[in-house]
């Protein structure tokens, strides 16, 4: 193809994925922001392979299975498990950013003096923020899948043995680039040892941040991903890998930063980790001086409701996990019918992946114009006769604001416990993702509705 044809091609795919950027950012216009992503990313590949004179069919059916394996993807994952697929899709660009750096260092360099020191640099920084993205992400995929503990592993001395370890890759970095200036193949040998170091902190940076914080790290993830693709694109000399890696690193470090804030953290102190919880030893000490849980039955939260004048539903998880996003939209359809004003509160880390919630409201067609933030609805709690809590915990939790040894303490939550009654919904009496129990629960205008969310809320609508 024509390098003028490509040179546009590339253009108009970058003004796409700003645009789907910018159409993301609110929910009316997610799905358009979603089109323009999708036909960027057609122009850009297109675009590429036409540039591609050489093993077709490889490239062909790299495609066909890449392809396939993502589609059957896209089709079973169920929304309770998106969190865990973009952790693992995360790693399968840091894996690529690895592969495709070695893959450029073998295949010999037509660079020579600063060029080529330039190069080695960007390839050196390709592998390094690939093989970190790659292990971290697989450790977060273990977390949110539960295969790993969302415990935090601290191990004594692990701020220094983080700093020991950038020392040694910028170390290794020089020895490197000198290597690789002095011919002859070398500089394989500290490459290897680099990729090592790189595999082990990322492992070890998200196993230090506890479960509390791992929205935080979802998004760093992101972040991470998006520098590795850059660092890629200028190893490659690719205009458009690197503005798109640009575009993605810079906006996952935003929400990054837009989230360590709606949690009252430091984002420095996320990724050096040891946030969370060891145990729930401390909660649970305390539990038995917290009084007793009052049930209640789904026909009685029905006549709570039917009684109410202003409902607030704050949506947790465990909606997630029930998918009772479908049969949350049916009552509050219903109440409405009833003249009764319904708006749904959403904390910026409410699941397990920042926008998890909205996102299930928006499958179920809940009206935007109900659905508010954090930041806009907690003032009005006292003006609440119902706050209807689904399969959420930590973010509705007062000790994040009474208790300093908390693992949230500091944390912005929605303070439901404001309002006239608040009915909770859970299976049973867990802790929270961040692993300590909830004061909430216990409270003397609080009820409790065990079961399923699903089923319970499905006898809810029908008693109304």
């Amino acid at each position: 193809m024509n390098p003028g044809i490509v040179t546009v091609s590339y253009i108009g795919a970058t003004i796409l994925f700003i645009l789907a950027l910018g159409g993301l950012s609110n929910q009316e216009t997610a799905r358009r922001g979603n089109i323009y992503g999708i036909i960027g990313m057609f122009i850009a590949l297109v675009a590429t392979i036409a540039g591609v004179t050489a093993n077709i069919g490889i490239l062909v059916g790299g495609l066909v299975i890449g392809g396939a394996v993502g589609l059957i993807l896209a089709k079973r994952v169920q929304m309770t498990e998106m969190p865990e697929l973009v952790a693992i899709l995360h790693s399968l660009v840091g894996l690529a950013a690895v592969l495709v750096g070695f893959a450029n260092f073998l295949g010999g360099s037509h660079h020579s003096g600063v060029e080529l020191t330039i190069h080695d640099i960007e390839t050196y920084l390709g592998i390094l923020i690939g093989a970190v993205t790659f292990s971290g992400s697989i450790i977060a995929f273990g977390k949110l899948s539960g295969k790993i503990t969302g415990n935090p592993m601290l191990i004594p001395g692990r701020h220094w043995f983080n700093l020991g370890l950038l020392v040694a890759s910028i170390y290794i970095c020089k020895m490197f680039v000198d290597q690789s200036a002095a011919g002859h193949g070398g500089g394989l040998t500290p490459l290897l040892i680099m990729t090592g170091i790189a595999l082990l902190f990322g492992i070890h940076m998200v196993m230090a941040i506890g479960g509390a914080d791992m929205p935080v790290v979802v998004s760093m993830l992101n972040s991470y991903s998006g520098w590795a693709a850059a660092a890629t694109g200028f190893m490659l000399n690719n205009d458009l890998l690197i503005v798109t890696g640009a575009l993605v690193g810079s906006s996952g470090a935003i929400l990054s930063y837009i989230m360590c804030r709606a949690m009252n953290r430091k984002f420095l102190s996320v990724i050096a980790g040891g946030f969370g919880t060891t145990s729930g030893s401390s909660a649970s000490a305390e539990e038995g001086e917290q009084g007793e849980v009052v049930a209640m039955e789904a026909h009685e939260v029905a006549q709570l409701l039917k009684d109410s004048k202003e409902v607030m539903i704050i949506p947790g998880y465990g909606m997630a996990v029930a998918q009772a996003q479908h049969i949350v939209y049916e009552i509050t359809k219903a109440l409405r019918a009833k003249k009764i004003n319904v708006r749904f509160g959403i904390h910026p880390v409410a699941g397990r992946m920042p926008g998890h919630m909205n996102v299930l409201l928006a499958e179920a067609r809940v009206p935007y114009d109900i659905v508010y933030e954090m930041d806009e609805i907690n003032d009005d709690f006292p003006n609440i006769d119902v706050s209807i809590v689904i399969g959420a915990n930590d973010i509705v939790n007062p000790s994040a604001q009474t208790d300093p040894n908390s693992p949230i303490a500091g944390m912005p939550v929605m303070e439901c416990w404001k309002g006239q009654t608040t009915v909770v919904l859970k299976r049973g009496m867990a802790t929270g993702y961040a692993g300590v129990q909830n004061p909430l629960f216990f409270k003397e205008n609080t009820r409790m509705l065990f079961g399923d969310a699903g089923k319970s809320l499905d006898e809810v609508f029908k008693s109304l």
